[in-house]
């Protein structure tokens, strides 16, 4: 196994040895650990606090940069679609993860699976109904209001 994907188990056991869930993540550039994390919910009760995402938040933090590009992420499980969606945003360029969602599934992790799944479907056929609320004419739009300021600077 890469020394890497090592690491990233490791967490992910250290973690369940101290009742948290399966998952660690280490992010690398250069062949060099940047930061590390594991799934925090047990202790934070913060939804957000997965492995990938505290490792992404640690280097950004670290670097003071909202690019992660020519970094690489090894997850000891597949990213859930929240971790998948922010690494697109970070512009991670690699991702490696040693246990599926399958797997995940098979010991009660399934929460991944099950939104990936519904991601497949038309808008008005996911579980979580998510409904368009158009702005008003009279209404500012903030994302103009985003594009006329970030064009003037």
């Amino acid at each position: 196994m890469d020394k890497f994907m090592k690491r990233a188990v490791e967490l992910a056991i250290e973690n369940v040895d101290n009742g948290g869930q399966p998952f660690g993540a280490v992010l690398v550039k250069d062949n060099t650990i940047i930061a590390e994390g594991v799934n925090e919910l047990h202790q934070k009760h913060d939804v957000s606090g997965h492995a990938e995402l505290l490792a992404i938040r640690r280097a950004q933090d670290q670097l003071q940069t909202n690019s992660l590009s020519g970094f690489t992420m090894y997850a000891s499980g597949e990213p859930c679609p929240m971790c998948f969606a922010a690494m697109h945003f970070v512009g991670i360029d690699d991702v490696y993860y040693c246990l599926s969602v399958e797997d995940a599934g098979e010991v009660g992790l399934g929460k991944s699976k099950a939104i990936y799944e519904d991601l497949k479907k038309e808008r008005s056929a996911r579980s979580l109904a998510i409904k368009h609320m158009p702005l008003g004419e009279e209404d500012t739009n903030p994302m103009t209001l985003w594009k006329d300021r970030s064009t003037k600077s």
